[in-house]
């Protein structure tokens, strides 16, 4: 359920099953803020930094992961990583429930984001493709999906930034 989203009266929400919350204190934020400017920095050396034990470090880090709210990965640009194509795709959605949409893009391999969103589209779709005719595949696997009225495709041309160091709340 979205924040703010109506149910029908006697309707019951069915909220999805997620790992038990971890706790974001101030320890743990901070953690996340070191691992946002550089996600190999040893835990050893954030522990010193932060006061704690490695030991620690190394469970905040596991129970923020397990918690679905810290993901540790290599960031690349794939257009330098061997795929010709990247597009986010304005995807446009009509008869059925945006969500339910998401869930089935996102259930392709190539697509890298998927995000419900207010304005021109009802979803914005990044796909990372190895040629103009895979990017078109995409396409076509994307616009039969019930719902879908409409996909207008952004090519990336060049990337100018990436950045994951937005710091935490």
């Amino acid at each position: 359920m979205i924040k703010g989203e109506l149910v029908a009266e006697g309707a019951s929400v069915v909220t999805p099953t997620r790992p038990p919350q971890a706790r974001m204190d101030p320890e743990s934020k901070a953690i996340v803020g070191l691992l946002q400017r550089d996600g190999r920095r040893p835990y050893a050396e954030i522990a010193d930094e932060l006061g704690l034990t490695e030991l620690e470090v190394e469970q905040r880090v596991r129970r923020l992961q397990d918690a679905g709210l810290l993901q540790i990965t290599a960031v690349t640009d794939p257009l330098q990583m061997g795929f010709a194509r990247q597009a986010m795709l304005g995807v446009t959605v009509c008869g059925v429930p945006p969500k339910v949409v998401a869930r089935s893009v996102s259930e392709i391999p190539e697509v890298s984001y998927v995000v419900l969103t207010a304005g021109g589209f009802d979803l914005l779709v990044e796909v990372i493709g190895t040629s103009d005719a895979h990017l078109l595949e995409l396409v076509t696997l994307i616009k039969p999906i019930d719902g879908v009225t409409a996909i207008q495709p952004f090519l990336y041309l060049e990337l100018h930034k990436q950045t994951y160091t937005w710091g935490v709340r």
